[in-house]
């Protein structure tokens, strides 16, 4: 018997045997045998303590059996005369497997709650296919705070997600998530990427920022948008502004990164001067010297500093302290003394302290950034901090090992703050979105020390970051040589085309479980790149964890994101540029 929930819906098959709480056998009707049955999402209603129950779930796969074409001596005449008419496909039996993502009871009021399985349906109970209005009477008490990515992979009803901020009420999590987006090149992580920003960003008390190593989101800080879909203008559609702050606005602001860099540029290499753990000391004696002589490191860039600098470098005193050899000392008076200083200034100098200098225009200090983002208390911005610095003819020194000590700079900064703001009790509500992921934090440790010390950062801040309200999202091309430790924290996962084979799919089971029909579903996908044109493109991606008000129960969702910016805007009433 059905509630009016399910009536009209058409009906798929019904509950066959064995069947557990975990999933269905499903006896596929005669009507729906030549229907596209494999990820439809699916409905039945049952009785469980005297409350009628609604239970969903996706069909992962489907099996035929007709017990005459396994007979052996049928089979022997099926070889002869290639059917038999009197069983081919008359006796064939349809058999699907439905995977259970969520139960809901019935309240007196006529809304639902959820609830869980406790107990199989009986055979016979009907299994009806699911629709957008099905979903939207269950959900009808949490409609403002779902969003729509796309579609329930394989089926036509929208797939509803939510994405709470992490402070308290109606609309917070109460904690903070860690989520991770997978996916080969080209899977469209990206893509989706960006929608769960523009998801998150509806939280206006929630701080959004980027690091983004490649500045493939800075192009959202763009008036014109980013591409078609016109993120950038969606988000601003939303109250929020975008700040990008690229290298050649960031400020560096500590005297150890100065150090680092300085070393990095080999800064004494033209004057023949110390190398390695000598120079390092030498740097550390001068940045004293530096400072008791008024030096600010923000100023470090000017001609007065340097000046200052050059003149303790042929200060014999200063020279006693760098080299205790007499002979190293005189080696290296005669080197400075023979050095061209203005040269030096243009060549070494100004190439290593540019990104300390605080008179660049529209430029901000790492820590001020931070708190820009932080802090702010009306009309949060989204900060996007790009770190993809392009060639710019020896002005700045930049490459891989000074780009890990800014992101480890970042990284230290922001567990300060949210630090400070869990010893005064308040949560940080923030988001940070990190791409290229496996590249920061790889399983195998990094041969540059800088990198290592970054993967060391995050490792950290996945286990201690949570409860500050601090949450981290994690795009990465791969699962398998992204760090065990940070997988092993994430909450939330999204997982598109690329990852089933060898040690990537082995890493997938462990996320998704052991349900090897849910495994199969994700190999059915297409690699969106096969399409034989643009418009017929599809990204699809399996979720777990909390994603869904349809994942409750821990199993895996399947989605295909939305093939187009008019679907995306329509579906979650978003403000786009010309509406």
């Amino acid at each position: 018997m059905t509630t009016q929930l399910l009536d009209g819906s058409e009906r798929l098959g019904v509950v066959g045997s064995p069947s557990t709480t975990l999933e269905l056998v499903t006896d596929v009707l005669g009507g729906a045998v030549q229907r596209k049955l494999v990820g439809e999402l699916a409905a039945l209603e049952f009785q469980q303590d005297g409350i009628s129950h609604v239970a969903l779930g996706q069909i992962t796969e489907v099996e035929l059996r007709n017990p005459w074409h396994e007979d052996p001596t049928m089979r022997s005449l099926i070889r002869q005369r290639g059917r038999v008419d009197a069983v081919s496909e008359r006796q064939d039996i349809h058999i699907g497997k439905m995977t259970l993502s969520a139960v809901f009871g019935k309240r007196a009021q006529g809304q639902y709650d959820a609830a869980f399985m406790g107990t199989v349906p009986s055979t016979g109970t009907f299994i009806h296919l699911v629709d957008d209005t099905i979903l939207r009477q269950l959900l009808a008490r949490f409609q403002q705070q779902l969003f729509y990515m796309g579609h329930v992979y394989g089926s036509r009803p929208m797939l509803p997600t939510w994405f709470k901020h992490f402070g308290s009420g109606q609309d917070g999590a109460g904690e903070a998530y860690h989520i991770g987006v997978f996916g080969k090149s080209g899977s469209g992580k990206s893509h989706l990427t960006k929608m769960i920003l523009t998801a998150y960003a509806r939280h206006p008390d929630l701080s959004l920022l980027v690091i983004d190593p490649q500045g493939e989101f800075a192009k959202l800080a763009s008036a014109q948008g980013s591409d078609s879909w016109k993120f950038g203008d969606t988000l601003r559609g939303l109250g929020r502004r975008i700040t990008a702050i690229n290298v050649k606005r960031l400020v560096l602001d500590t005297w150890s990164l100065f150090i680092e860099i300085a070393l990095e540029g080999r800064i004494f290499q033209t004057i023949s001067g110390p190398t390695g753990e000598v120079a390092s000391n030498a740097l550390e004696y001068l940045k004293q010297k530096l400072t008791s002589k008024g030096v600010k490191l923000s100023e470090i860039s000017s001609h007065a500093s340097f000046d200052t600098f050059w003149s303790l470098l042929k200060d014999a005193e200063v020279q006693k302290i760098i080299y205790r050899s007499a002979d190293s000392r005189t080696r290296f008076s005669d080197a400075v003394g023979a050095a061209n200083p203005d040269e030096f200034f243009t060549n070494v100098w100004q190439p290593i302290t540019a990104l300390f200098d605080r008179n660049r225009q529209g430029s901000k200090a790492i820590s001020d950034a931070l708190k820009y983002v932080i802090e702010k208390k009306a009309d949060k911005p989204i900060v996007i901090i790009d770190l993809s610095l392009k060639d710019e003819g020896g002005a700045l020194l930049w490459n891989d090992r000074i780009q890990a000590l800014v992101i480890k700079r970042l990284l230290d900064e922001l567990k300060r703050i949210a630090e400070s703001h869990y010893k005064d009790d308040k949560s940080l509500n923030m988001l940070v979105v990190l791409d290229e992921a496996h590249r920061l934090a790889p399983r195998e440790t990094p041969d540059i020390d800088a990198a290592s010390a970054v993967r060391s950062s995050l490792i950290d801040a996945v286990r201690t970051t949570r409860k500050y309200g601090l949450g981290w999202l994690f795009v990465s091309q791969t699962l398998s040589s992204l760090h065990q430790e940070i997988l092993g924290q994430l909450r939330m996962y999204f997982v598109g085309f690329g990852l089933a084979l060898g040690q990537e799919f082995q890493s997938l089971r462990q996320i998704a479980g052991s349900s090897e029909a849910a495994l199969g579903l994700y190999q059915s996908f297409r690699d969106p790149q096969s399409a034989l044109d643009a418009a017929s493109r599809q990204y699809s991606f399996m979720t777990v964890g909390p994603a869904s008000p349809l994942s409750f129960a821990g199993t895996p969702l399947f989605l295909n994101v939305f093939s187009t910016p008019e679907a995306f805007w329509t579906a979650n009433s978003l403000r786009h540029s010309g509406s």
